[in-house]
């Protein structure tokens, strides 16, 4: 696999002339030119636009202008995020005929505006309802660590065009682990931030009140830039917080101290495949953790999202379902409908359940800064694989790869996915966990991880 830069470090070449950013975005076109035939990460390439865009900050350099932190970086994103000009399938066949967006999404708009330069969108579940990339229109993206390997999803694009080298970093969508799991089975690190902290605008909504999107990146600094810059109210998503942003970056050198820090037990110790309890038993030890703690009844907050995932879902694309429905993907077909088919009363417990889950939660983080859980039960299962076992028990493996994921999804939680590869491995995902708008403290704990040799890429 090919590497670029991380991308604060070929910003910076940039902007000293080192390096044009023509330069570098006619490397990274032919680069997916050549590679993405095998590895299926971008469904739509956005060549002449990111010409025009490093033209212009190649010439803002030449005249002594800032063009922004991103400099001339590439980067892409998730299918369901608009961008202008192109239209935005989510994953979908139904999409194709719909008009070209007529603006970008919010989020893509920030990082432009620092700078970096979008190259294309990125293959994913069909409308993000699934753990693997394996789309009946798009085509699989296969693991770029082992092709006979799964991704991840729904996010899988996004996750393993960073693991290929393509990009160094990309967006992705989070309602049920969506970003986490494929950062974990592709090894590249994985944000979600608390429910509403960054704008939906722009984005194909799967589940409104659980979807988040979210950085992916090969560098935690890099994640920390970009988290920061797409920070900021935004009145267009009634969903966005009017929380003034709250730096990330600046706290990466601030090291643990004074932080208390637990592992999350109970449903979040079972299933696991070995190597991932071997990696979690190494991470508590380095970080000296001692002490377990619980979230109350997670089996019924996870059977929860399940029904509330299903009945927003289909509600969403109801019509859809009725007109067209031989024009979706049968996996995500099947279970729209029987979404659709679930009664409103359960709807109803299910968000009561979401309430008290969320407020045992919350009495938990009085006492507690960070948890630590495994992001996926096992490293990158083979594509053709369709079930995982947990405890003696045999399950469908394409829901079960969100079996920790999930109920911290369920109730808003900024989620840190940070990578572990092991050499002759494939990679592991682990989970920093933290109560709403905490994000700091994540990046402090991933950071110290990452300076005592920890993550390792």
């Amino acid at each position: 696999m090919t590497q670029l830069p991380d991308a604060l470090a070929l910003a910076a070449a940039i902007k000293a002339g080192s390096l044009s950013a023509v330069t570098v975005l006619e490397a990274t076109l032919a680069d997916i030119a050549d590679r993405n035939p095998a590895l299926n990460c971008f469904t739509a390439v956005t060549a002449e636009r990111a010409r025009s865009h490093a033209q212009t900050i190649d010439s803002a350099i030449s005249l002594g202008e800032d063009p922004g932190p991103l400099a001339g970086v590439p980067f892409a994103v998730k299918n369901l995020f608009d961008v202008e000009g192109i239209t935005t399938v989510a994953g979908a066949k139904l999409n194709q005929g719909n008009p070209p967006a007529a603006q970008d999404a919010t989020v893509v708009t920030h990082l432009q505006q620092a700078g970096a330069v979008l190259v294309g969108a990125l293959n994913m579940d069909e409308y993000a309802y699934g753990f693997v990339t394996i789309n009946a229109h798009y085509g699989t993206t296969p693991n770029p660590h082992d092709p006979t390997r799964m991704s991840g999803g729904s996010s899988g694009g996004s996750a393993a065009a960073i693991a290929a080298g393509l990009v160094p970093f990309t967006l992705g969508s989070d309602t049920n682990g969506s970003i986490r799991v494929p950062a974990s089975l592709c090894g590249v690190y994985g944000l979600k931030p608390t429910y509403g902290r960054l704008s939906r605008a722009g984005a194909f909504l799967f589940s409104s009140s659980l979807d988040h999107v979210g950085p992916l990146a090969r560098s935690l600094p890099d994640l920390a830039t970009i988290y920061d810059i797409m920070q900021g109210p935004d009145l267009i998503d009634p969903a966005c917080t009017q929380r003034p942003p709250e730096l990330v970056a600046p706290s990466l050198a601030q090291g643990i101290e004074g932080l208390r820090i637990a592992q999350l037990g109970g449903h979040f110790e079972r299933g696991m495949e070995p190597l991932v309890r071997d990696v979690l038993a190494e991470v508590l030890q380095a970080l000296s953790v001692s002490e377990v703690v619980e979230f109350p009844e997670t089996h019924r907050a996870r059977a929860a999202a399940y029904i509330i995932t299903a009945c927003e879902g289909s509600q969403l694309h109801l019509d859809r379902l009725r007109q067209s429905p031989m024009e979706f993907d049968p996996a995500t077909r099947d279970r729209f409908l029987a979404g659709a088919m679930i009664p409103s009363a359960w709807y109803v417990q299910a968000q009561r359940l979401r309430r008290w889950y969320r407020d045992r939660v919350r009495e938990i983080f009085q006492h507690y800064d960070v948890l630590i859980a495994p992001t996926t039960p096992c490293v990158a299962p083979p594509l053709d694989q369709t079930t995982l076992e947990i405890d003696g028990e045999t399950y469908p493996l394409r829901p079960h790869l969100g079996f920790y994921t999930q109920p911290l999804s369920f109730i808003g939680l900024p989620v840190l996915s940070i990578p572990i590869h092991r050499p002759g491995n494939l990679p592991v995902g682990i989970q920093l966990i933290a109560a709403p708008y905490q994000e700091v403290k994540l990046f402090r704990v991933a950071a110290w991880l990452e300076g005592k040799g920890m993550v390792r890429r």
